[in-house]
């Protein structure tokens, strides 16, 4: 007798598909990938996984004819192109009027400030004038965006002065506007004073059925994540609620699907204590610690929540859980330290992605749980592997440091 099981397809080859497989085959799911390129990592883990253009319509169509759901791995698939499959009767999730608010910085705030949440000060502006003014009025400095394409630092300048806000570098970003095909117009923001980044992860099924993950600290090295604490150390119960309210009222009332990542910045002399910085509407880079720290990890509730089935506990499963990122560096035979890597500390869950190594390039993650008191001893732990991976050597020296 044969098992008629879901099949979801995954728009995009990355680690996030990657990671979706293994809980995908302990439900007994069927999972198929549009991957990039030959190269795409999940098609290491994922069989079906056809190579494809995702900005090509007829290709997405014939991709997702077979599926029950469509889902991905990233957010850059044009959202008119998934309004077709939609007509067409394809099953898409997160639909396109939600995922919009995680592809357009400037949709996502004026979204942010219609439901009535905390938005920094922002501005809309397309010409240089209008920075200038913005930063006269927010006393400088100020954060200039593009609305699309940024991510790990990429698409975001500081600006700190009018002398900077006239410099070529800046003259740059808007004269792009003219040929832009993407945006026509920049995000500028206050920079706020924050004390950390906080992230508040949602998952929502089609039922509306809605679950959330304890709060989560971020902390960032050159503009990339690095390390995640979750729950978020010593973050007051009061506003750890309305940040979880907070998430809940946009995964509600935008209408979400699936996982969604709801970046934050704290900031204790605002009014709410908090800022909206960004939203993703898929399984995220803060989330990877619910793989080992989670009763329900981020991937498996992705799954549940886009075939709009009952969501997963999300209950920790110890009472502290840390991710620390691997990127590549000067060692390029990662294989040969899994050894080394795995004896170093027996609690540690190693996730590596099967990418060839580039520096700074994002290859892996560990997971470490334990207790509250032992926190700074599993960061001591987990800053050995991501050196192993990235030097070959477990401590610095200066001559590969």
């Amino acid at each position: 007798m044969s098992v008629n099981s879901p099949i979801v397809g995954i728009v995009g080859g990355g680690q996030l598909a990657r990671m979706m497989a293994a809980p995908a085959h302990e439900l007994g799911f069927r999972l198929k990938v549009m991957a990039e390129d030959e190269n795409a990592c999940a098609r290491q883990t994922i069989p079906e996984a056809p190579v494809g253009d995702y900005t090509d319509y007829t290709q997405l169509l014939n991709f997702a004819r077979n599926v029950d759901v469509l889902t991905f791995d990233h957010e850059h698939v044009p959202t008119h192109l998934l309004e077709k499959l939609i007509d067409e009767g394809v099953n898409v999730q997160p639909r396109p009027r939600a995922l919009i608010y995680a592809q357009d910085k400037l949709q996502m705030r004026q979204a942010v400030r219609h439901l009535g949440l905390a938005n920094p000060p922002w501005a809309e502006i397309r010409t240089l004038e209008e920075l200038v003014s913005f930063g006269e009025k927010h006393q400088w400095d100020i954060v200039l965006k593009t609305p699309r394409g940024g991510y790990d630092g990429k698409g975001v300048m500081v600006i700190s002065s009018p002398e900077q806000a006239r410099s070529e570098e800046v003259l740059q970003w808007f004269s792009q506007l003219e040929s832009n095909t993407a945006f026509s117009s920049l995000l500028v923001e206050e920079k706020v004073p924050f004390t950390r980044e906080l992230s508040a992860l949602v998952a929502r099924n089609d039922s509306g059925e809605i679950r959330l993950w304890d709060i989560s600290e971020s902390r960032q090295v050159n503009s990339v994540c690095d390390e995640v604490i979750a729950p978020a150390p010593a973050l007051s119960e009061h506003l750890a609620q309305k940040i979880l309210d907070t998430a809940q009222t946009l995964a509600r009332e935008l209408n979400v699907t699936g996982v969604m990542a709801v970046e934050l910045f704290e900031v204790p002399d605002s009014s709410e204590g908090f800022y909206i910085n960004e939203l993703a509407m898929r399984p995220h880079n803060t989330g990877h610690w619910t793989q080992n720290g989670s009763k329900t990890s981020q991937f498996e509730q992705h799954l549940r929540a886009v075939l709009n089935l009952p969501l997963g506990d999300t209950q920790l499963t110890e009472s502290n859980a840390l991710m620390k990122n691997i990127l590549g560096g000067t060692y390029e035979n990662i294989g040969e330290l899994y050894p080394q890597a795995l004896a170093l500390e027996p609690q540690a869950k190693i996730h590596l992605y099967g990418k060839d190594v580039r520096f700074g390039r994002k290859i892996g993650h560990v997971n470490i749980t334990g207790t509250e008191q032992s926190l700074s001893q599993r960061q001591l732990a987990a800053e050995k592997i991501s050196r192993l991976f990235r030097t070959g050597l477990e401590t610095p020296t200066s001559s590969k440091e």
